[in-house]
């Protein structure tokens, strides 16, 4: 399925790199690609092996990948080695999403893109299919906080399909897909009746929708947005089975490390690689393994996705 670039992507300073372009132009796949993994989301060198490796995993599937940051205040659809490097090594680099982008792009800032901020690079550039780890979503305890990440709400009014290992374990599932179905966004899961979370297979919420090939996947985009909606898919796609963790102790060191959090008066933008950083300590680094795992995966599937869409007639 052949996209076009959108008409205020060529006002922007936006720069698209040259294979990603002329993919795009000849309506070939391509496979949009967040960088805060790279910047914030593990440690040196892990960060810039992943990368790597998840490139290399969309193009052995069949699609060109376009991995997304801002650079010096220019918006980049597909990187160079340099600007991977910078990204994995330059601690001053931000974490930019979509509310941040203009006023990143006034002060020539750099960072790497969330969910939503790449989503709505991909929008504007005319890429339809995007791989990530996991969403955000509603946190725990956000009846108080009103903590609800902006992931959710770029899924329900930018038009790209997200594949992901479902929504991070930290958050409160059962009310980050409430939130999902109040903005229309069709929540599809890969091979499984459960809803993935992330480092885990199973979250015992059943699967609204179940679709079992990127065949079957690729014609559910492409309806829906011929149905104009207006909105994203989140396609949740399970982490392999012989890399999930074992959700008794992923619940358990969530409710211990949310309960510590309070005490200390961790919130906010803190409290996700607080979380994060108390999983992998107790699972004796096997969660780093297990997200670098489920990433590579996510990447695979989008690829073979975006290779279905791409597909004459």
């Amino acid at each position: 399925m052949a996209v076009s670039v959108s008409a205020s992507a060529s006002a922007l300073p936006l720069e698209i790199a040259a294979e990603v372009a002329d993919a795009l132009a000849a309506g070939r796949a391509v496979v949009a690609l967040e960088s805060t993994i790279v910047s914030h989301g593990l440690p040196w060198p892990e960060n810039i092996e992943t990368a790597r490796a998840v490139e290399k995993a969309v193009r052995d599937n069949g699609a060109v990948p376009a991995t997304i940051a801002v650079i010096d205040g220019r918006c980049r659809v597909g990187l160079d080695a340099a600007a991977f490097e910078r990204l994995a090594r330059d601690t001053s680099v931000g974490k930019a999403s979509s509310r941040d982008l203009a006023a990143l792009m006034v002060r020539r800032g750099s960072a790497g893109t969330t969910v939503s901020a790449t989503m709505r690079l991909a929008a504007l550039t005319g890429i339809a299919i995007f791989a990530t780890g996991g969403i955000g979503g509603v946190h725990r305890g956000a009846e108080q906080s009103f903590d609800i990440s902006a992931d959710l709400i770029e899924l329900g009014t930018t038009p790209v399909a997200v594949v992901s290992a479902g929504a991070k374990s930290i958050l409160d599932i059962p009310k980050t897909l409430e939130v999902l179905e109040t903005q229309r966004v069709p929540v599809i899961t890969v091979g499984s009746d459960e809803f993935p979370t992330f480092y885990t297979r199973n979250s015992g919420i059943c699967a609204e929708q179940r679709l079992d090939t990127p065949a079957e996947i690729a014609a559910a985009v492409a309806l829906h947005r011929r149905l104009g909606s207006g909105t994203g898919l989140l396609i949740a796609n399970p982490i392999p089975e012989a890399d999930s963790l074992a959700p008794d102790l992923i619940d358990g060191v969530i409710a211990g490390a949310i309960r510590e959090a309070e005490v200390r008066g961790i919130s906010g933008k803190a409290i996700t690689p607080f979380l994060l950083e108390r999983i992998n300590a107790a699972s004796g680094g096997r969660s780093l393994q297990a997200n670098i795992a489920l990433v590579k995966n996510n990447a695979a599937l989008a690829a073979q996705i975006a290779a279905e869409l791409a597909r004459p007639g």
